[in-house]
């Protein structure tokens, strides 16, 4: 019996091959995915607090250190006076003015305190004001409210309609809501595009400088920056050692519940993982901690912001990085 060639229909529903292109990239097991390695350490630098033995012995150290001073400034120019007089009022004059100065930068660092604990107060009331539901507390927080934000020109508007509008609210709720859309919305926009520039600018540092502790002291500065502008925008105006300490408690909290650890899976819905596994490692690390920026940002918007977000007011952090660190990259063709 011949046997002819045998012929084979295939079913037109059959699933289609897998092409070539379309799968994902093979992971690279000899190099770690990056993590934001800069922003980690930079954070654990921050939110680290003393022992009681390193704080005690600064304490003691600078009384040591000051005494000896004191004491030195002080011989030094009654032994000028007892032998050039001119010279000596001359050098007295001299540290009067600079005492004077110590203590005009001392007072402002207090000033700086009190306008921190004055965010944390309206804060704090406005929360109370919304869990009683107590309109009488709700409008005395907009009074505050106002009266914090008195005298500058990128509120006027909003002051304005909150005058025309705030006697038709009729619950706390209703009148928080519109105090933080009126007052706080130009504000949270202007807070949201500093977080955006500090975290570009950290990625950046990370992506293209390749010297060891360059991107840690660049993510650490630029989170300083940050968090003290951010600050000013909502009122705070804090000074050095207020600055410092309002970063040790954003970064205390990130620190503490695991956030600053977050890798490149924050930057895959948003970036692409086919375009993060051709990134170089450095460009990598770059854009995690750009994100881990961004994620320190709205912390610190949160801390220093008078009212609380309310759901529908809350920022995005995938949002802000999308904004901050998409325009970095060319679109995927």
């Amino acid at each position: 019996m011949a046997r002819g060639p045998v012929l084979f229909e295939l079913d037109e529903d059959a699933a289609p091959r897998p092409q070539v292109a379309e799968a994902p990239p093979v992971p690279d097991l000899s190099d770690p995915a990056p993590k934001g390695q800069a922003m980690q350490i930079a954070a654990q630098l921050a939110a680290r607090r003393a022992s009681l033995l390193v704080r005690l012995f600064w304490w003691l150290a600078t009384a040591l250190v000051g005494a000896a001073v004191s004491i030195a400034a002080w011989s030094f120019i009654t032994g000028l006076m007892a032998q050039y007089p001119l010279l000596g009022w001359a050098m007295t004059v001299l540290v009067a003015a600079f005492l004077l100065v110590l203590s005009l930068l001392c007072l402002r660092e207090m000033a700086a305190f009190g306008r921190l604990a004055r965010l944390d107060g309206l804060r704090h009331d406005a929360a109370e004001a919304l869990a009683q539901a107590d309109l009488g507390a709700a409008r005395a927080v907009t009074d505050r409210m106002v009266a914090l934000y008195k005298g500058r020109e990128d509120t006027r508007w909003g002051r304005d309609r909150l005058a025309e509008l705030r006697g038709d609210q009729l619950d706390a709720q209703g009148l928080l809501a519109l105090t933080e859309a009126e007052l706080l919305g130009p504000l949270d926009l202007a807070a949201s595009r500093e977080v955006e520039a500090a975290a570009r600018q950290v990625a950046t540092v990370t992506a293209l400088v390749p010297l060891a502790l360059a991107d840690v002291a660049a993510a650490l500065t630029s989170n300083l920056r940050m968090i003290r502008r951010i600050a000013e925008i909502y009122g705070g105006r804090s000074g050095f050692f207020g600055s410092w300490r309002l970063t040790r408690a954003v970064l205390s909290h990130l620190v503490a519940t695991g956030a600053v650890a977050v890798g490149d899976d924050m930057l895959e819905p948003i970036l692409g993982g086919s375009l993060l596994g051709k990134l170089s490692r450095r460009f990598g690390e770059g854009l995690v901690n750009g994100a881990l920026t961004a994620r320190v940002g709205v912390a610190a918007m949160e801390v220093c912001r008078p009212l609380p977000f309310t759901p529908s007011k809350r920022p995005r952090v995938r949002s802000i990085i999308k904004r901050a660190l998409g325009g970095l990259f060319g679109k995927q063709g």
